[in-house]
């Protein structure tokens, strides 16, 4: 008993020990929940308060069940091990699977039914398509895919979504007969498993009852992730304390001020909700942190207040204050990124291990410029959680299709994306395509000469390439890339997808490339222009794809996005790109409690870092080919301007003489001062199209302003004094 307790902080000692009843445990960043999820398993073992088999713990990752379990061994006797077999331990879904697979008739599932991973589900709607004879075209299969998932993440059935649109319209039959096909098949997706196993709860009392009965316990970790469903299948369990009704007791934990997750559907309020609804007494805050030094902590602090939607903590540490954090303000993304480079660089010289340095930002496609650097410093790093940019599959297309304008018979890039986007393009066809070829004949005359259908499709393929060969002959290399990128589909096709925003901005990273590669050029004396210079370029592309990552098991900085960082820990950690529209996200500005997740966002990126905290932004950032001017993120501002050490005093200077712009956007219609722009205005940009003023802001040189384009393109903040806008 007195192992279970040993070292445990006041508060984490209360929650270990709580007597049963609904417990939220509001676990700060580095506090060390994980322990008292497992203390607390061990507590209730030891007390006799539970046996092994009444008790659930839910987790988020495999990883982290593995994790649980073995640190539970560690504080048991060696006698009691065995038993823990008997405890449900794992995520939703494998719980969730379990239970599926003790009462399979009842959930109406073959007794050796099969799970769909991503992939598998991928390839089945693609089946369904085929034998329905709907073309991809008009149903993507990867947007019905996420379609069906997030409905069902809601707990929802076709019969229950309302057709309020064409897509739902589209969408909505198929869902029904992908239903249909998995029944007869035998098979289940990962969404399915859950939503499931909660209706076979709910429609079955005696079922519902009898793991009432059984558990006594379930533990929760990172309450904050749940999402609608997970809410109300851990309520099947749960005792009500409303109606009376016998189940067992919920012992949550998480932090409402690291919820990051809203786009996958998950709720911060679910930890509100529970408070409300369970009628909760015990609420234990544990703020005591055992990761990051005291400077830290209060820049966590400072940014977090300024949330609304919280219940509210305060972390702190004994390990003193630390160093200040390390402010830079660099005139361009490339001055940003070589800083980063440098300094890394300097403290790799000093004896930092490279591993434990990290290097995060908001956006995948703000890792290209950094990687560059990298590369250039000789600095070994790995992307965490994610791709190189030259490796990203639509980076991967792109470059296919800027190939095929050079050279029609490059076999690899045309077999790559003769088909993607969907063009109908399938494997008979291709095959019919190797037959009519010889040793001596490329892929391209092949292709022409291939009869009927399948031959008309391929030359349709033909003539599309052709047309971006001729509209690029002479192009500068920006608009070069920008229009093939357009001109292929590719920008429509990833606009359309649910998860396509990421892909996009990558997209659009690889025209500040290309922008960046003239200038480069350049100043090496090289100038051209159309298809010379994107020779250059590929070649450029190709070298920079072939430098390999650091190997497995060998010291590398990480680079990763603030999301993939959740849960890790460095000594050193570089949060760079803070400004307005790229961290808070632009898309946060306008939705509903968009600024206070990218807010918690921030929170998290802060407490990656155990001793030391760069921050960093440029005033000028190459996006979509064309330079930009940025404001600082107001994340910074709400630091306390006595924990910051500027790397560059002058900008300081320059930066607190001047009065800044005001940071929430002008919604009134009224004209803003000195720029004569209106809010509500039509205006045409000629890259952009047509679209309309949402807000304008600052005044002068300053002035910028906020502009809603088409899908396709989506809100744009431009600096109004060099914008290319004209007034409809």
């Amino acid at each position: 008993m007195h192992e279970v307790l040993q070292g445990l902080n006041p508060e984490q000692r209360a929650a270990v020990t709580l007597p049963p009843q609904h417990a939220l445990i509001l676990a700060g960043a580095g506090s060390g929940k994980t322990r008292v999820l497992t203390s607390r398993i061990a507590w209730l073992l030891e007390t006799g308060e539970a046996e092994p088999h009444e008790i659930m713990a839910v987790t988020f990752t495999n990883k982290a069940a593995r994790e649980m379990a073995s640190r539970l061994a560690g504080l048991l006797p060696e006698a009691r091990r065995p038993g823990l077999r008997r405890m449900w331990v794992g995520t939703f879904h494998a719980l969730a699977n379990r239970l599926l697979r003790i009462h399979h008739q009842a959930a109406g599932l073959p007794q050796m039914f099969q799970i769909l991973d991503t992939a598998d589900q991928l390839s089945a709607l693609k089946r369904l398509l085929k034998r329905l004879n709907v073309s991809e075209q008009s149903a993507p299969p990867r947007e019905l895919l996420s379609f069906i998932n997030a409905h069902k993440e809601q707990g929802l059935r076709p019969d229950k979504v309302a057709a309020e649109s064409r897509r739902a319209e589209r969408f909505l039959p198929l869902w029904q007969e992908y239903e249909a096909q998995c029944q007869r098949e035998g098979v289940v997706d990962f969404a399915e498993l859950l939503l499931r196993s909660d209706e076979l709860l709910a429609r079955d009392e005696a079922l519902r009852a009898h793991y009432r009965a059984r558990f006594r316990h379930v533990l929760v970790d990172e309450f904050q992730d749940t999402n609608a469903l997970q809410y109300r299948w851990l309520q099947r369990f749960a005792a009500d304390p409303v109606t009376g009704e016998a189940g067992a007791f919920l012992f949550c934990v998480g932090d409402d001020d690291q919820s990051i997750y809203g786009f996958r559907g998950a709720l911060a309020r679910n930890l509100m909700r529970f408070e409300q609804e369970f009628r909760v007494q015990a609420v234990i805050r544990l703020e005591r942190n055992y990761r990051s030094h005291g400077n830290i902590l209060a820049a966590a602090n400072a940014i977090i207040a300024h949330n609304r939607e919280r219940l509210g903590k305060n972390l702190w540490t004994e390990a003193g204050e630390g160093e200040p954090i390390r402010v830079f303000q660099a005139s361009d993304d490339g001055t940003e990124a070589r800083f980063v480079a440098e300094e890394i660089g300097n403290l790799l010289r000093e004896g930092v291990s490279a591993d434990q340095i990290a290097v995060l930002y908001r956006a995948n496609a703000q890792s290209r410029a950094l990687e560059h650097a990298l590369l250039a410093a000789g600095i070994p790093y790995r992307v965490h959680g994610g791709q190189r940019f030259f490796d990203r599959a639509e980076i991967k297309h792109a470059l296919a299709y800027l190939r095929l304008v050079l050279l029609p018979d490059d076999e690899t890039a045309f077999l790559r994306v003769v088909n993607f986007p969907p063009r109908g393009i399938g494997a008979r066809t291709l095959e019919a395509l190797a037959a009519q070829r010889d040793a001596s004949t490329g892929i391209s005359a092949a292709a022409a000469r291939l009869p009927g259908r399948s031959g008309a499709a391929l030359q349709g393929f033909l003539q599309l390439l052709e047309r971006l060969r001729e509209q690029t002959r002479e192009a500068p290399l920006p608009e070069l890339v920008e229009r093939v990128i357009g001109g292929s589909g590719l920008r429509t096709h990833y606009a359309a997808e649910r998860d396509g925003a990421d892909r996009l901005e990558n997209l659009d990273e690889l025209v500040s490339a290309a922008s960046d590669f003239v200038t480069q050029m350049a100043l090496e004396g090289i100038e051209a222009q159309g298809h010379e210079m994107l020779a250059l370029f590929l070649q450029h592309a190709a070298l920079e794809s072939g430098e390999q990552q650091a190997e497995a098991g060998k010291a590398a900085v990480q680079l990763m996005t603030v999301h993939a960082s959740k849960g890790l820990e460095f000594d050193v950690v570089f949060l760079t790109g803070l400004e307005e529209g790229l961290f808070p996200h632009q898309n946060s500005l306008y939705a509903e409690g968009g600024v206070e997740e990218e807010r918690r966002l921030m929170y998290v990126a802060v407490t990656r870092a155990r001793k030391r905290l760069y921050l960093s932004w440029s005033d000028l950032r190459m996006l979509h080919g064309q330079t930009e001017y940025h404001q600082p993120s107001r994340f910074l501002e709400e630091i306390p301007p006595e924990l910051l050490l500027w790397l560059n005093a002058k900008r300081r200077e320059q930066r607190t003489a001047a009065s800044a712009p005001p940071r929430a956007p002008v919604s009134s219609p009224a004209m803003a001062a000195g720029n004569g722009w209106r809010s509500g205005e039509r205006v045409r940009h000629p890259k952009f199209g047509e679209g309309v003023i949402l807000a304008v802001e600052g005044a002068g040189a300053h002035a910028q302003a906020s502009v809603k384009f088409g899908a396709e393109v989506g809100v744009k903040r431009l600096l109004l004094s060099v914008a290319p806008l004209e007034r409809l």
